[in-house]
């Protein structure tokens, strides 16, 4: 079983971390409310750790949340955990030590800087944090003796305030914190926190990054995505719930709305203009989708619009597409350029998914020539034209949806 390894800049030693320090940044201004999001983080971080290998306690102390193993446990899979939890903008593996004196302590500070860093030919700086204001010596005593110990212990090493190569860092607490690296983690606030939402998925680049981006910001997230069989494959339906279980990872679980839209977009395509077809499939999966939403207590529509990239997502077709909806409609891409949205997709790993040559229903019944500047005044009118069957299909295509649990 592998053992917790030490991954800083110069070692990879053998420091054996049990302790994680986890650091959080936007949660740290909110008032009176800022346990409430303290405690969804410490969920978020124990549902994340439950079932890995390894028996691990999440514990917040007054501002400062710690995850602890009771036992061995994989590092890289902790790390890689703990880097899929919004919220969390730092991860620093440390030695936690009981107060034994301050000799003690310079002892453990040497120790650790042996185990951690094989290669001592580094620069480095002492910052101490003495938030247990009974400890008898003050932070700037500490900086300079346990700098002065490093100095005798290890010759080679040399003191750099300004630009060092190891920050070491002491928190003295009813316990002290001996650590050196920070790893980054991905921000935002804790899921749960800002409610429920639903995201319309497509098999694209775009609406992957735009549930991952509303899930940041602490809403739990739903999705709905419609299929066109036999004009789209199962394989194109496959690569959008591989999409919602990689979204998933940051998430948490993933209620999938599978909508089967042939029908539909077929009658739309027979009564309708041509080149309102994108904008009036968009409104009636818009009504679809927020049908769903409003029976899953959701709060709002998500999508991966952004303005201009295409037909349906200029301003005026927004405006249009909008006009159908009672709950706000989210776009977190909405000022993006594309390459911006595809540095995003790849950090969070959709990328390669969504690029997979499967096309949805979209770009399946796109017209040669969309209206870019639609007329609200015109796309209802020509909607009256589906009066006779659409309730009906849409009722239906609501009744025998497919819903997957995506994790």
């Amino acid at each position: 079983m592998p053992i917790a390894k030490s991954s800083g800049s110069y070692g990879g030693y053998s420091v054996k971390y049990r302790s994680f320090l986890i650091k959080y940044a936007e949660i740290g201004v909110k008032g009176k409310n800022r346990y409430l999001f303290e405690d969804a983080l410490v969920k978020q971080i124990h549902h994340r750790l439950k079932n890995l290998e390894g028996n691990f306690s999440v514990t917040k102390e007054a501002g400062r949340i710690y995850a602890e193993a009771a036992e061995d446990f994989d590092y890289d899979e902790v790390i890689d955990a703990l880097q899929h939890v919004f919220g969390i903008v730092g991860i620093c593996p440390m030695v936690q030590i009981e107060d034994n004196g301050y000799e003690d302590l310079k002892a453990q500070v040497v120790k650790y800087i042996d185990d951690a860093y094989e290669n001592k030919n580094f620069t480095f700086k002492v910052v101490a944090r003495r938030a247990n204001k009974q400890y008898p010596v003050v932070s700037d005593q500490i900086n300079r003796d346990l700098g002065e110990v490093i100095l005798n212990a290890f010759p080679e090493t040399k003191v750099n305030v300004h630009t060092p190569d190891v920050l070491l860092r002491v928190e003295v607490r009813h316990k002290i914190n001996i650590f050196s690296e920070t790893i980054p983690g991905p921000g935002g606030m804790p899921i749960g926190t800002a409610g429920r939402a639903m995201l319309l998925l497509s098999g694209g680049i775009d609406s992957p990054v735009a549930g991952w981006m509303i899930a940041k910001r602490g809403v739990t997230i739903d999705a709905t995505y419609f299929h066109a069989p036999p004009y789209t494959s199962e394989r194109a339906k496959q690569k959008v719930v591989d999409l919602a279980k990689l979204v998933a990872k940051y998430t948490g679980p993933i209620r999938l709305n599978i909508i089967n839209f042939t029908d539909i977009q077929l009658y739309i395509y027979d009564q309708c203009p041509h080149d309102e077809l994108t904008i009036i499939m968009r409104r009636y999966m818009m009504k679809i989708a927020e049908k769903i939403a409003k029976e899953n207590d959701c709060l709002a529509l998500v999508t991966g619009e952004s303005i201009g990239q295409v037909a349906s997502q200029t301003m005026q077709s927004l405006a249009v597409t909008n006009e159908v909806c009672e709950l706000p409609v989210m776009r977190p891409l909405i000022a993006f350029d594309k390459q911006d949205i595809v540095d995003i997709s790849l950090k969070i790993g959709t990328y390669e998914t969504s690029v997979l040559p499967y096309e949805d229903c979209c770009t399946i019944f796109v017209a040669k020539h969309p209206v870019t500047k639609p007329s609200l005044k015109k796309i209802k009118n020509s909607e009256k034209k589906l009066d006779e069957k659409i309730d009906e299909l849409m009722k239906t295509a609501l009744e025998t949806r497919e819903v997957i649990r995506c994790i």
